[in-house]
């Protein structure tokens, strides 16, 4: 027999994908801002925040929203070979293919790029940027400068050296969006939602304020943190529903399994 459990612990899978995007009022909030800003003459906008924050779900419900009605393309993955950036940046402006024993020019792509000002503008959803080289970071920059080519990019923020404070960066990024890990009510409701959404309410009625504040603590309300945890709770219903069903309540969710999950992720110690 199939276990419910097994179907919500797919909920929460980790996965970029714009039908697992929750309206949050923070997530809201810093769409409109990230759109808005599109609209303005900028050269650069920056998404900053801690990994599991929510910057690439971000990125991907601006190009879904906005790719038939925009020149827009999104880079879900870093391209790390500059020859393999260079061929997909004009690939994706020019409309043409470029043999494979062919290499693009940098000096020839800022120079289409520099004959299109006035006629196009051109957006590039880059994620995951600290992961791309010195060189690289600073031929995007180059491109940005062209005025035709615009740029919204994704950093990790770190404990070790800033990216955007590189003099470089100052100068061209106007906009910056900070990403934060959500609060306890923004928790609740993402949960609650994304539940509701796949037509378990019930298991959404399991989860009291505080199993919100215990999963929050837990996971200090970063997004990637809290499926993961999820998905490890479900795990061990599913584990028991099949194997043990008397053990568990469907009525409210155990603490004990909380804390089951809690130390098998490392959270807390045996």
């Amino acid at each position: 027999m199939r276990s419910k459990f097994e179907e919500v612990k797919k909920i929460f899978i980790d996965s970029i994908n714009k039908d697992n995007y929750v309206e949050l009022d923070s997530a809201t909030y810093n769409y409109n801002l990230l759109e808005t800003s599109l609209l303005k003459p900028l050269k650069m906008i920056l998404l900053y925040g801690r990994p599991g924050t929510g910057k690439s779900m971000l990125l991907n419900k601006l190009y879904h929203n906005l790719k038939e009605h925009r020149e827009i393309h999104y880079f879900e993955a870093p391209i790390l070979s500059e020859k393999a950036f260079l061929k997909e940046i004009y690939e994706s402006m020019s409309g043409k293919s470029v043999p494979e024993n062919m290499r693009v020019n940098f000096d020839g792509l800022l120079k289409y790029a520099q004959s299109l000002r006035g006629k196009r503008e051109v957006v590039f959803l880059l994620d995951e940027c600290q992961l791309y080289s010195e060189a690289l970071m600073e031929k995007i920059r180059l491109l940005s400068d062209t005025r035709v080519v615009k740029f919204v990019i994704t950093l990790h923020k770190t404990e070790d050296e800033d990216i955007v404070a590189k003099e470089h960066f100052k100068t061209r990024i106007w906009e910056v969006i900070v990403m934060k890990n959500v609060t306890e009510d923004d928790l609740h409701l993402y949960l609650q939602k994304k539940l509701i959404k796949k037509g378990f309410l019930e298991i959404s009625n399991m989860i009291r304020k505080k199993d919100i504040r215990y999963i929050h603590y837990m996971t200090n309300g970063n997004f990637r943190e809290t499926n993961k945890y999820l998905y490890t709770i479900f795990g061990i219903y599913e584990y028991y529903e099949k194997n043990n069903p008397k053990k568990i309540s469907t009525k409210k969710l155990s603490k004990k399994i909380l804390e089951m999950a809690a130390i098998e992720l490392g959270y807390i110690n045996a």
